[in-house]
């Protein structure tokens, strides 16, 4: 079954949600702090999320956390070259995190088969036509440059996706190639960020769209909790269930293994609750 299949199985409620395993080929990342940087690390990282059951590898190559350091195209493309080309030799499904039009083609071309632009194909004019020629699925993440502790979000949500989708609209990027985060820790206050992970079922339906939610080891944990980020994958797992409840049908996480066993016991507890009340 094709990606694009198995989303729509998810929006229709007939899969669990799809986990997209974290690879980070970058120095200065929040939650593993360049463990991953160098090819032999990330690939050892990747095919061990693909082992646990991963079911899209998302490979980064320029940290997006507070403060961080850009880099041009070519050396982000020079950091996931030597790692998507072995991975698609190998089969796995594989999600190029960027927002760099010519980064995204180079590993669409390489075999990545999907898009995941954290600036909701914004950024680079040249993104929506590079995801259109290539036929990939795409993620469009809400992103904002500054925090603004009492705006709207929901009017900021839906003049942000507008434009995004409009430009996918103009592009002719198919809409079951389409999957919209909410953009949990960006541009977001903590009240902000709890929020949108509140609303996102909302969102999924006034866009009658697919959400992809990324949660893991996220500020918004150690504000509630005052957790360090390798301390904070209970608080994920309970924020993912509660996603997988409310619709999600992509879950990008750090911790695999975790997460499916989490999931497999809430579906089979759901279905003999479900069961025995006569639904």
């Amino acid at each position: 079954m094709t990606l694009t299949k198995r989303i729509a199985a998810c929006k229709a409620g007939d899969a669990l949600p799809l986990l997209m395993g974290i690879v980070n080929i970058t120095p200065d990342s929040f939650s593993d702090g360049g463990r991953f940087f160098t090819p032999d690390a990330a690939l050892q990282q990747a095919r061990f999320l693909r082992e646990e059951g991963a079911d899209v590898l998302d490979l980064g190559a320029e940290s997006t956390r507070p403060g961080y350091s850009p880099v041009d195209a070519e050396e982000e493309w020079a950091r996931l070259a030597p790692v998507i080309r072995p991975l698609a030799e190998e089969g796995a499904c594989i999600s190029v995190d960027t927002t760099k039009a010519s980064v995204a083609r180079s590993a669409l071309q390489a075999g990545a088969q999907m898009v995941n632009d954290v600036w909701g194909l914004q950024a680079d004019p040249a993104m929506a036509d590079c995801v259109a020629e290539a036929g990939a699925i795409v993620a469009i993440m809400h992103n904002r440059h500054e925090v603004t502790p009492d705006l709207d979000f929901w009017d900021e949500w839906r003049r942000f996706f507008d434009i995004s989708l409009k430009l996918a609209e103009r592009a002719a990027i198919a809409k079951e190639s389409i999957l919209l985060d909410p953009g949990v820790g960006f541009g977001k206050t903590l009240e902000q960020n709890i929020w949108a992970v509140q609303n996102m079922r909302r969102l999924g339906e006034y866009y009658d769209l697919p959400v992809l939610l990324g949660l893991s080891r996220k500020s918004m944990f150690g504000g509630v909790l005052g957790r360090k980020v390798e301390d904070r994958l209970a608080a994920t797992l309970a924020a993912n269930l509660y996603g997988m409840r409310e619709g999600a049908c992509m879950l990008r996480v750090h911790d695999i293994q975790p997460h499916k066993d989490a999931m497999m016991i809430e579906a089979i507890l759901s279905q003999q609750t479900a069961l025995k009340h006569g639904a």
